[in-house]
């Protein structure tokens, strides 16, 4: 039974961790368009549902308790509180708030989230991407700092 149990971990994390990346690296995209379309700062997401990426217009539904969110960074307080609201299972964040932070943007919630793996009140299980996922989600900051302006 443990064999089994070990088998199945070894196979299904990179198979996870590849989708995790796929996810991710479509809400970096996101983050590039929407600089690049001066429709804000550097920050993208995806919402996914059975591995395909939906809005809740599509679904005709704001609750979203079967769908993950990719997000380019950790989520600021009003993207927590979306998340929180909509009861989205699952968060992937690429880079961590310091990234924006230090090109100027403030982030308190960060700190809330330090320390967890799990929002208790949420049932919100929160990881940050692995190996590239989160360099690359961190490049957005520093490519795109010039094209923007904070208030």
């Amino acid at each position: 039974m443990v064999m089994k149990m070990l088998l199945f971990l070894f196979i299904v994390q990179p198979a996870v961790q590849d989708r995790d990346h796929k996810f991710l690296t479509q809400a970096i995209g996101e983050a590039y368009k929407g600089v690049e379309c001066k429709d804000g700062g550097p920050f993208g997401a995806v919402v996914v549902r059975n591995d395909e990426v939906v809005a809740c217009k599509k679904l005709n539904q704001i609750e979203l308790s079967d769908c993950e969110i990719y997000a380019s960074c950790e989520p600021c307080p009003m993207c927590f509180g979306a998340i929180h609201l909509s009861r989205i299972k699952r968060l992937v964040y690429g880079a961590k708030a310091e990234a924006a932070i230090a090109i100027g943007f403030d982030d308190f919630i960060a700190d809330a989230l330090r320390g967890t793996g799990f929002y208790q009140k949420a049932n919100l299980e929160i990881k940050q991407a692995d190996g590239t996922g989160a360099v690359i989600a961190e490049q957005v900051f520093e490519k795109t700092k010039e094209k923007f302006t904070l208030y």
